[in-house]
């Protein structure tokens, strides 16, 4: 089965944060059509059996394959006794809560996986509650992709302190999902409690002023994350003054993304200022809403990028020209 022609192909390595594949082979299996659904239940069953004793895959891509909660469980199972990859990418699989079920239990047996793509897969809340039992449990992965699901409040609650007591991840990526202020609050305490997350992305979910309070508490406490996306997330002048108190405080942040939140120039300026405020600042990349730029707020990015030369600053319509100077600067 592993040998189908069309099937199987090489795919590139994972991005530098995924696990060092050495000279083992990454597998991908879908659709060359680019219509999915190539491998299905049955398949999957048959590939689980296949690579149960298999030692020479690594990294394992079964992204848009139609697999459901059934063909999950059958690869969970499989998983559960192969203790070579590392890297499994599962996104857009309608896997729903029976494949969280699974993929949970699976997580509490298995410690050689450190990166997870499960993205795009109908989890609700009640996929949630198994979801957190493995997040809370297991120590070894690294990387967990949760976008483009159905979460809301509740899986909120029930993450947040999955994440608090988590002490493996370092990425975790739920964009694209239903956090609002009540889900989003529960979710930022966690991310406060937190000690060995670097990356997170939240980026359009419905935090809200509320969700940025709490967030804007989090990066006082936290000592440890590194980037966080917040774009697109009805932020407005309000929640902009709350995630700039946390900024005049937080030492470790490198990358905050605010773009496409209703901040207006006035949230704007009170992020910037708390940078002005932080000497101990440790924030590279900043990026503000694309908005028309006053002068107060063009006065204060001068005085900024005076202050910290190595900041790249991106707004209003300066964005897409730094992003150019950035790229080149990159290739240099």
């Amino acid at each position: 089965y592993l040998g189908g022609p069309g099937i199987v192909r090489r795919v590139p390595q994972p991005p530098a944060r995924g696990p060092h594949l050495g000279d083992r082979r990454p597998l991908q299996l879908g659709d060359d059509g680019g219509a999915g659904g190539r491998v299905g239940v049955l398949g999957a069953k048959a590939l689980a059996l296949s690579l149960m004793v298999d030692t020479s895959v690594l990294a394992l891509d079964l992204s848009d394959n139609w697999l459901q909660g059934e063909g999950a469980a059958a690869i969970a199972e499989m998983l559960k006794e192969n203790c070579y990859i590392s890297a499994v990418d599962l996104s857009d699989n309608r896997l729903g809560t029976e494949g969280a079920k699974a993929f949970s239990a699976m997580l509490l047996e298995n410690t050689t996986i450190v990166s997870l793509q499960l993205s795009g897969n109908e989890f609700d809340d009640h996929a949630a509650k198994y979801l957190a039992d493995a997040i809370t449990a297991n120590s070894k992965v690294e990387i967990l992709d949760l976008s483009y699901n159905m979460f809301g409040d509740k899986a909120g609650e029930i993450l947040g302190t999955a994440i608090a007591e988590n002490i493996g991840l370092k990425e975790l990526k739920i964009s694209w999902n239903h956090f609002h202020s009540q889900g989003a609050a529960a979710l930022a305490k966690g991310l406060g409690a937190n000690i060995f997350l670097k990356v997170l992305d939240v980026s359009y979910n419905g935090f809200g002023n509320s969700g940025a309070a709490a967030l804007g508490e989090a990066l006082k406490a936290n000592n440890v994350l590194e980037e966080l996306n917040l774009s697109n997330n009805r932020i407005s002048v309000e929640g902009a003054l709350h995630v700039a108190a946390g900024l005049k405080e937080n030492k470790t942040l490198k990358r905050l993304n605010m773009t496409r939140n209703p901040m207006q120039s006035e949230g704007c300026c009170v992020v910037l200022k708390a940078l002005q405020a932080n000497a101990g600042t440790g924030v590279e990349i900043l990026d503000l809403p694309d908005i028309p730029v006053n002068k107060e707020l063009a006065e204060l990015c001068d005085a900024v990028k005076i202050l910290f030369p190595n900041l790249l600053l991106r707004y209003g319509r300066s964005t897409e020209l730094q992003r150019r100077s950035q790229s080149k600067a990159e290739l240099q």
